[in-house]
């Protein structure tokens, strides 16, 4: 399953979190890949109403579709494989998958729902337990454990997707800062912003002139149109708990 070679960063964990994170870890040029098992929770939402950016409300499993998009072209590799064990070894960590397949990394970024079984070979994180567990973060999303981070709801963030995306790129951000790697903001800025004021270009930004910029955008409007042209396909999930009505 997993490339021969390592990884920057494996992420345990496909839902809004890990996508969002995966896709700035991309983005600035470490390897990463999403290890996702089973269908994120947010799939059995009926409709996202609260979401910035849709003011009508949005569909859950279409803004889990095109998150996953926005991962792919950032530069994720994205796997349907249920990790089971991480530990460290030299400086970095093993991840193994249920399936027996293996990989190094020099970051892990625990994204799952609630489940943190696959940790208990690292010693060093703090596991709370709330009747369900959580790992123990600062407010980076860093653990107890060099290279190891946590974010979105097992971070103990509020059940609210905006939250979880949001905390998933803070978390990326956190990584970078520890990777030492030049970073002020992930920003597409107008020709000559930065440097027609004789500033140099920051690491992280982008310039562009009307040209490019005219063709991204209609290259955004071209991928939304095709998004949102017809209703998706696929229906909530139901909470497994719930009976089936006779």
């Amino acid at each position: 399953m997993f490339d021969s070679s390592p990884y920057d960063v494996v992420i345990v964990g496909g839902g809004v979190a890990g996508r969002s994170a995966g896709t700035f870890t991309a983005r600035h040029g470490l390897d990463t890949a999403i290890c996702n098992a089973g269908s994120p929770i947010l799939r059995r939402n009926a409709h996202i109403e609260n979401f910035p950016g849709f003011p009508a409300g949005v569909n859950p499993r279409l803004l889990l579709d095109m998150m996953a998009e926005g991962a792919d072209r950032a530069g994720c590799e994205r796997y349907e494989a249920e990790v089971t064990r991480v530990e460290t070894e030299d400086g970095g960590f093993v991840v193994e998958t249920a399936a027996g397949d293996s990989t190094r990394t020099e970051y892990v970024v625990a994204a799952s729902k609630n489940t943190v079984d696959y940790l208990d070979p690292i010693d060093g994180v703090g596991i709370v337990s709330r009747g369900k567990e959580f790992v123990d973060v600062d407010e980076g999303g860093r653990t107890g454990v060099d290279g190891l981070y946590a974010a979105g709801r097992i971070a103990e963030k509020p059940h609210q997707a905006v939250v979880a995306a949001g905390h998933g790129a803070e978390v990326a951000v956190s990584i970078l800062e520890d990777d030492d790697r030049p970073f002020y903001h992930d920003w597409v800025a107008p020709d000559r912003y930065f440097t027609g004021r004789g500033r140099d270009l920051p690491p992280g930004c982008e310039e562009i002139g009307e040209e490019e910029r005219r063709r991204r955008e209609e290259e955004s409007l071209e991928t939304m149109r095709e998004h949102f042209e017809r209703r998706h396909p696929d229906e909530p999930e139901q909470h497994p708990s719930v009976t089936e009505e006779d």
